[in-house]
Order: structure tokens, then sequence, then C-alpha cells
């Protein structure tokens, strides 16, 4: 039988496909495709030119197809060798056992060392109970943190034991693959009922997915903490590296991937059509966007194109979004609320000259109740919690084996460093310790304080997956510029730094450097256009391939030659402090710059060599200027975005996250459209949205006002609780309540909606602080309570135990709007005992609301 036919593969479709990556990767054709060359067998031959068909080019420049081979093999080796093997669908094992990369994480092998861990633990088992033990594992592996946009590795996550949940799911799907369990990393992109997003996992078992929380097992499948939000979603989706004809709707159909829609699996939906129209109301051709508010900024959950017909559809939530559509004749806007009617009509503008202010209320889809329960016997409780407390004690007794701080202390006499600021790198290493520890020991005796200058330069998870020898390469190549003259304050972060944009950071300085002569080396220092024209005649760009751009290191980028414009801008700034020259991404618009002549200069790509003196770009700017009454609400990406108009799309300007001090000051920008967005978000998840559009001219300062939309800011009382309940709960911590009341916060500290409260308390510790409201932080044993890091928090805070919630069932008998069973659970008091606040269950921004329940209220 033919092997391609039984996968389900068109391959007709599939030899086009490789035809074009083999192209494109033409410099490195023997490394990647001189393995097919090789004694393989057919199956293996088709697998193999599935992967390359469709993978990322970051993967055909970075890897070789001897790692690729290897993988291969080892997929089918585990499907023959496991009981489950031989039941999974060849189409299913193809788009869900057999790819190597889950997300955008760096690639590894952690197939082989996880299958070493799991495959007796589970080759007993049925596929659900596999399923379940697998997560168990993960819970052993790593817990929750908020970390940045950067995915590490599955062996990464392991060494360092804490990942934010993109991560921790991409753990968790390499371990169900590595065991030969079909599973994928499900996303819903953005909240429509709170700012953030986030990702769980569905694994194949018998015929059904079933869906699980990364490393946060429970007694069975198709649970999680993300069950009630899930169901106030816009979009759940997932990736797939193929031309998918699976059963599910395929809402963003790309050459080179398909995502598809698992929405229905979770919410109540609809199937929208969305009718695009030029000015003259005539049916266009044009791409959709259906977007969200979120993070202060509208954000594309979908992207589709209409038929010939103008048209479109999408199956979604019950809430609001907005419609954003472009072609080349123009763009237009449009609020829609789903559930009003079933085509909405789009009309195309060519200008932004009539729009000046936009209001809306951006409405999530209804809380809904779940009707079905979780049944659970309490001996299997029992046995899951002795579970979740064995791993918990597993992960603990890995940690302790990284350095410590009197370790870090040893190391910094020994070397004769400043003891905190070696601490500071190894506590960030976490698993990594030991590489970073070496790094020092290695190279300060010869170069002094600069190795710890350059690990002080990266960012925090850099610390955690940098090894020895990369970081030995961008220390040796900048070291013999560290007294040429570089102002102070340019040499740390903008030629010893290898960190640039979110790539993953491998060697490149001694490469790049090699594959230049001594000549053009001085041509390149004394004019770093010239290493511009340089790229742009050798490097080929490539759009619209890969779902993430600027992931392909600067290495692969010399060494395949083609690659998106991120990544060029990136490879610039790599050949420019590999040569000594400052160099950035500048931080607003996240173009490249070399330092030249005391100030920063454009790598301009598209435009021809020009002598320096006329290459000076116009400097325009913004000034944010506050409203008098909402002086305090700004803060970037919480509150309010601007973004720049290009290409039909605005595009969010890279102002560093949560960003407070923003008036007065001049930002720098390119001339061109923009769009200031405020957002007041309510506590029912609805969010008070205002637009401002303008136009910013070259050299031109622009002033523009920050206005925020406001809800009534009374505060009713909901309830009272009785005088024996606050006894109760806070015996042995307080006699009477405080003028400014008291915060209630129940919570369970290993899961992750507890872990983003008590993030977010940290953040606003002197708002809370200010409120003078006491903080009682209540979790049912001495364990958990133990758990909670009280360092940060606010001064008021005190965590107690609340034996097996007995406190929480005497509120609940007061207040009976209190259901008492998602965590956390947050109650607000007056001074009289009156409610003044409830949320329960997962929702960011909890902590802004209460900050403002407890400015607000006033006791009757």
């Amino acid at each position: 039988m033919n092997t391609a036919v039984t996968y389900g593969i068109d391959q007709m479709v599939l030899e086009q496909k490789l035809a074009i990556k083999m192209e494109w990767a033409q410099h490195r054709r023997q490394a990647l495709f001189g393995i097919l060359d090789h004694h393989l067998t057919e199956e293996e031959t088709i697998l193999l030119k599935v992967l390359y068909a469709y993978m990322p080019l970051n993967d055909l420049a970075d890897y070789d197809g001897a790692f690729f081979l290897d993988h291969v093999r080892q997929a089918l080796k585990v499907r023959e060798e496991l009981p489950w093997g031989s039941t999974i669908p060849d189409s299913i094992f193809l788009n869900f056992v057999l790819p190597y990369r889950v997300n955008n994480e760096n690639i590894d092998d952690s197939r082989k060392v996880i299958y070493g861990e799991l495959a007796e633990r589970v080759r007993g088992l049925s596929m659900y109970d596999a399923i379940l033990e697998t997560n168990y594992w993960c819970h052993e592996r790593a817990t929750y943190i908020g970390t940045d946009m950067r995915t590490v590795s599955p062996l990464t996550l392991m060494r360092t034991a804490l990942g934010r949940c993109g991560e921790q799911s991409t753990l968790a799907v390499a371990a169900l693959r590595s065991i030969g369990i079909p599973a994928r990393q499900c996303y819903t992109p953005r909240w429509a009922h709170c700012d953030s997003n986030h990702a769980w996992v569905e694994a194949w078992a018998d015929g059904r997915w079933h869906f699980l929380g990364a490393c946060e097992p429970e007694p069975k499948l198709d649970e999680g903490w993300f069950r009630s939000p899930s169901r106030r979603a816009m979009l759940v989706n997932t990736r797939v590296s193929a031309d998918y004809n699976g059963p599910e709707e395929i809402c963003s159909d790309h050459p080179w991937y398909a995502e598809i829609n698992m929405l229905d699996n979770y919410a109540p939906v609809k199937q929208i059509t969305v009718q695009v129209v030029n000015a003259k109301g005539a049916p266009v051709e044009a791409e959709v966007h259906f977007q969200l508010y979120n993070y202060a900024e509208f954000y594309s959950i979908v992207t589709k194109k209409t038929n010939a017909a103008g048209q479109v559809t999408l199956k979604t939530g019950l809430g609001d979004l907005l419609l954003h559509v472009r072609n080349e004749q123009g763009f237009g806007v449009r609020k829609i609320s789903v559930t009003d009617t079933d085509t909405f009509e789009v009309k195309l503008h060519a200008s932004t000259e009539q729009m000046l202010v936009q209001e809306w209320s951006m409405v999530p889809p209804p809380v809904t109740t779940d009707m079905e329960e979780c049944v659970v016997s309490e001996e299997a409780k029992r046995r899951h919690e002795a579970r979740v407390k064995e791993g918990t004690a597993i992960r603990a007794a890995f940690e302790g084996t990284f350095y410590s701080e009197q370790q870090a202390a040893a190391l910094a006499q020994q070397l004769g460093l400043a003891a905190d600021r070696v601490w500071v790198v190894l506590e960030k290493a976490k698993g990594n310790s030991g590489q970073i520890a070496a790094f020092l020991l290695q190279e300060c005796p010869r170069y002094g304080d600069l190795p710890l200058r350059l690990l002080e330069s990266l960012r925090d998870k850099d610390l955690a997956d940098t090894c020895q020898s990369t970081l030995a390469d961008h220390l040796y190549s900048a070291a013999a510029y560290a007294d040429q003259g570089v102002p102070a304050g340019l040499f740390d972060p903008y030629v010893l730094c290898p960190r640039i944009h979110f790539e993953m950071i491998a060697p490149y300085r001694e490469q790049l450097l090699q594959s230049l002569s001594e000549v053009e080396r001085h041509e390149y220092i004394s004019d770093p256009q010239l290493l511009i024209t340089h790229i742009k005649d050798s490097i080929l760009i490539v759009q619209d391939v890969d779902r993430y751009t600027g992931m392909m290191t600067p290495a692969g980028v010399h060494r395949m030659k083609v690659t998106d414009r991120m990544s060029r801008e990136i490879y610039f700034v790599a050949m420019a402090r590999s040569l000594g020259i400052p160099a950035r991404l500048e931080p607003l618009n996240l173009s490249a710059q070399y330092w030249l002549n005391e100030q920063w200069q454009e790598a301009r790509f598209e435009t021809v060599h020009a002598p320096l003196e006329t290459s000076m770009p116009a400097r325009s700017s913004i000034v944010f200027v506050a409203a008098e009454q909402h002086a305090e609400l700004a803060a970037y990406q919480q509150t309010f975005t601007i973004a720049r108009l290009e290409d039909g799309m605005y595009r969010t300007l890279s102002i560093p996250f949560g960003e407070k001090d923003v008036y007065g000051k001049p930002y720098e920008v390119l001339s061109g459209s923009y769009r200031v967005t405020t957002g007041t978000r309510l506590s029912d998840g609805t969010v008070l949205v205002r637009c401002s559009y303008f136009t910013v001219k070259p050299n031109e300062t622009v002033h523009t006002t920050l206005i925020f939309r406001q809800e009534n800011e009374s505060v009713p009382v909901l309830g009272e609780v009785s005088e024996d309940t606050i006894t109760c709960i806070s015996a042995g911590v307080m006699t009477e309540l405080p003028q400014a009341g008291i915060i209630l916060a129940w919570l369970d500290p290993e899961r992750e909606p507890s872990k983003h409260l008590l993030r977010e308390m940290r953040e606003l510790q002197l708002e809370l602080d200010s409120c003078g409201s006491a903080v009682l932080l209540l979790a049912r044993n001495e364990e958990a309570v133990s758990s909670i890091a009280m360092k940060g928090l606010p001064a008021a805070a005190t965590a107690i135990r609340d034996s097996s919630y007995e406190g929480l069932k005497l509120i609940q008998e007061d207040i009976r709007m209190i259901k008492g069973s998602e965590f956390p659970i947050v109650v607000v008091l007056d001074a009289k005992r009156h409610l003044r606040y409830v949320s329960e269950g997962y929702k960011l921004g909890i902590s802004t609301e209460i900050v403002k329940t407890v400015r607000n209220m006033k006791i009757e």
C-alpha cells in the first residue's frame, strides 16, 4: 500500500512544498536533504519529507537532517513498542505524534530523554491512565511562573522547574508524544473577560480527545481550573504544521500550517458571516481580522481571507469583537456583538481622515453554568492529593540541588566579585547554575568582572538555558572592543550582550567574524551602511511562512541566506556587535539601529546606500498628556497602548509593559497615522474602550491626552457577614476590622490562578498598602500556607490556615452568592462587615479591582 495514501497525504502537494523548501535551503542542501539519499524505508522517507515540507525556516537553518531522521525513527520505534501504538490512526499519528515541535520553543532531544523516564511508568496502563500519569510526572518537573514570551525547550523547563503555561503545555505535549500518545497544545489566544491568555493540552485516548491542565494534574481528565473561564472564550485553537483535513473547523488556513478551531468543545458558539464592501457598497475581497480587546490593544485572534464575493465565516463565542478588514484599497473597522445578527457588513475606507474618536463597550460572553459535575470518589481524591503532595516534594528536592546563596558567596569570594551580584545571576539560572558558575570560574581570572557584566546584560530566562560555550563565544569577541572607546552605557547592552530580541541565544560571533576579510571588517566599522548593503544583497527575504518571525539565530541566517525581515534585523545587530559597533532594535518600532556620530542611526535596508551626512531620518515624537481626573490610570499595555498604521493594520509600539511614568516626556516615533487605545475593565469583564486617531508629520511633536472612560464609581453593599464569622476566620490575627475593611483571599497556592493573584498583589503592593485594609491569605493547611512566599506582598498581608475551609463555609452561609468552588476566592468587607466585592476563579486584574473597591466604598 502506498505509504503516503495511508497517512492521508496528497503526495503531489507534498513534493511541491518540499521543492520550495529545498530551494530556500539550497545553501544547506547536503546538511539537510542529503539524508534522503541514505537507506531509508518508504515510511521514513515520507515522514521525513513531511517534516521538511512544513517546518519553519529557522529549523531549516539551525538543525541538520540527521536530527530529523533520528526523530522520525524514534517516533516509529515508540509506536511499535507501546501497546496503544497500533490503535492510533495514521492521520492522527502524523499530525499529533510525529511533529517534533509544539510551539516556538528551542528544539532539543527531549523525546528520548522523557521516554527513558516515562515508558516504564505507563507501559501497563490504559491510554487514559497513561495520560493522567504523564501529567503527574510533569507536575514533578515544573510549576507555574509568569515569564517573557520566549518559549524554552522541554529539557530547559525540566532544568528550571518553573515556566509559564505555554511552556508547561509544551512540556506536557512533548511528554505525551514521547510515549506515542497524540497530543496538541490548545490556546485561547486572548481571553475576552480579562487580560492575558492561556494554554493547555488535549490528548487523544481510544478515539476521543480529552483536555487537561499541563503540570496541574487532576484525578480525572476533562477537568481543570480553566474549564469555567473557557466557556467565556471567543476562540480555542491549535496549530498543525500540515495541510490539515481533520473534522475541526480550519480558522486560519495557511500554506505552511493550519490553525484549527476547537471552541465548540468548551463554549457556546455561533457561526457568523462577514461581508466586506468598498466605499460604493460593492463586495470586494479582503483580509479579515477578528480582534479582541486585551492588554489594552485589539489583538487578532483569527485572520481569514474572504471569498470572491467578499464573504468569510467564523465559528466564535457569544461576545463582542472588533472586525478589522484590509486590502490594497484601504481598511475598515466595525465593532460587533456576535448575538445581534448572522451577517455583519464592513466597509473599506481609503484613509483615516474621518476617524477622530471612537468609543465602544466590549462585552465578553456571559457566565454560563457548567451542567456536568466532576464525580470523584473520596478515596480517589485522597490518592490524588497524595500524588500531588509527592510530586511537589520531588520538585522541591530537585530545586534544592540548585546553587545556594552560600555557594554563590563562596564563588564570589574566590573570584573577587561582589557576592550580591553573583547570587542574582546564579539564583535566576536555577538548574543551569552549574553552567553559569563554570563560565565565571573559567573566564573571570582573565577578564575580571566582564563575564559577570555579560551575564547581567541578559534576561532572566537566558541565564536558565544558555550554556558555557555559547557565553564564551560572545565574551571573547566582545572583550576585544572593551577598551576601544565605546561610550559608557553603550558597551554592555549593545556590544557585549548576546540578547537582541526573542531569538534563541546561540554562538555566532566567531563564525560571523571569520566570514569577513580584514578589509571588509575595517570598511564596515568605518561605514556600517556598507554592511547593511552587503546584507541586503546577500540575504533573501521571505515573509508569511512562519507563525512567529525573528526566531532564526544569526548563525542560521548566515548559513541559510534566506529569512524573514525581523530575523534579518536581528542578524544585522548581531553582525554589528560582533564588529564592536553598538547596535540594537529600536525600542518602539523594533527596527535595527547602530550608533554613529553620537546618536542612533537607522539601518535602512529598503534604500540605496547614501552618504552618512544625507542619511539622517526625520525625528518625530509623541508626548502623552494627563487628563486631570485620569492621571493615575495610565499603565502601558494594561490600560492604554499606542499603535501605528502600517499596511492597513495597527501595530502596537513596544513601550515597556506596565510603564506608568509616561506623561510629559517625548517618545521618538516614525511619522504616520496613529491610534491611542484606552480601556477601563469592569468587574464583569466588559471594557469601556476609547480610540483616538491622529497623524504625526516628519520632525513634528504631537501632544495627545490620555482619556479613560469611567464606570459609576459607587460600590454597592452586596450582603453582610456576621461578627462570629469574622472572629472565626481571623482568630489570633486581629481583634477588630480596620476602618478600611478587610480583604480575604482563599488560595490554592499550587494553582496558576492563585499564583496570578499573588503576583498582582506584589505588583500593586504600594497601592494596596495605601488602602489601609487588612489582607488575609487563607489556605486549607499549614503546608499550603507555608508555600505562600510573603516577600513583596502588602505589609498588611498575613497568611493563615483555614482548616478544611471552615471559614469559607461560614462566609457561604452568610452570603449565598458565594459558590466557593473555584479558587482564588476574594472577598472585600468594609469596617461594618458589609460585602463590597467578591470574585471567584480565574481572572486577571482582581488586585486592581480590589484597590478600586476599597478606595471608592463608603460605609452606609
